[in-house]
């Protein structure tokens, strides 16, 4: 779970602009700060598998969300992608 203020500094660093919190890019940024901290709640608690359901579910909603945007701007895509590391 992400703290308020953690969320906020995340949604701040790929706004496109002021009021900006439901882009693509801020929901693909605050997936994978969750994935983030998931993975490593995993790596403590190996049986844990209802998060790791949830964890499955937000890799899918992350991906579905870059093929969205992949489609629609491929300019913003790979500026994305860049910024959090995504591919290598």
């Amino acid at each position: 779970m992400l703290a308020k203020t953690q969320k906020t500094t995340i949604i701040k660093g790929s706004q496109a602009h002021k009021k900006d919190t439901g882009s693509p890019e801020v929901q693909i940024a605050v997936f994978t700060e969750k994935i983030k901290q998931l993975t490593d709640h995993l790596k403590t608690h190996k049986k844990d598998n209802h998060s790791r359901r949830g964890l499955l579910d937000m890799v899918s909603k992350r991906r579905r969300l870059l093929d969205f945007l992949q489609k629609r701007d491929e300019t913003r895509y790979e500026k994305i992608v860049k910024k959090l590391k995504l591919r290598h």
